[in-house]
């Protein structure tokens, strides 16, 4: 993409409605359209989709594939697709708009700084959909399964809500698993390593991201899990420390 390109999609993202942008990682604060400041931690529901409605997150929603493929199957939920890249945020907000979804948003951060953004028991569920799997092992922890990510999930995700990773990466796959497993708060509700070789267990599983569309023509297989995380209180309940 040619950096005229780039910045002609900056410029325009700036005016859509269904963005908010975080341009200042030292100064964590967000700017929604026309660059008009926002305060929306402990407020999402409320002052953006107007309702009260779940919340559901997509981490690392590259062009909100799977954000908007929820929001038309449930419009009774809101959706919000997470990621840092503008050109693809501009690619999912612009599609939102042509297809008059006013129940999926797009927030452009770091997903370490999420929490900053979202109040405690503000979301309801959290999908990760075909992350960068950061290979290399001295990069496991940025790998959006990895113990420091799912403590920031415990910061904002609901009691009980779940959280969901689909990938074709086997070392991902893998890695989350050891990693779910040697969490003391964490249930594991379902997993599969090739999630097309049987029926399908929930119909948002058909969606497919452009990766995931890819990697299917060259004959992955689709891994998926889904598990919740406790919180603090709830291990003191069940007398676990």
């Amino acid at each position: 993409m040619s950096q005229r390109n780039k910045l002609m999609k900056f410029a325009e993202v700036l005016t859509f409605p269904n963005v908010y942008e975080n341009f200042d990682a030292s100064n964590p604060s967000l700017a929604g359209e026309n660059g008009q400041p926002v305060e929306l931690r402990g407020h999402w529901a409320e002052r953006h989709f107007k309702n009260n409605n779940p919340i559901t997150l997509e981490l690392a929603c590259g062009k909100g594939d799977y954000a908007i493929g929820l929001a038309q199957r449930f419009p009774e939920r809101n959706f919000i697709g997470v990621d840092i890249k503008g050109a693809r945020i501009w690619r999912g907000a612009k599609t939102a708009l042509e297809l008059g979804l006013t129940n999926v948003a797009f927030l452009r951060t770091r997903i370490e700084q999420i929490a900053l953004f979202f109040e405690e028991k503000e979301v309801d569920e959290i999908w990760i959909t075909f992350p960068d799997p950061f290979l290399r092992n001295s990069k496991s922890n940025r790998r959006l399964t990895s113990p420091m990510f799912l403590e920031i999930y415990r910061k904002f995700l609901k009691p009980g809500g779940f959280a969901q990773l689909k990938t074709d990466d086997p070392t991902l796959f893998d890695f989350t698993l050891e990693v779910l497993e040697a969490e003391k708060d964490v249930n594991i509700v379902y997993q599969d390593h090739d999630i097309y070789a049987k029926p399908l267990p929930m119909p948002e599983l058909e969606i497919k991201t452009f990766y995931e569309k890819q990697h299917l023509a060259i004959g992955r297989t689709i891994k998926y899990v889904r598990f919740t995380l406790a919180h603090d209180f709830e291990l003191l309940l069940h007398g676990k420390s």
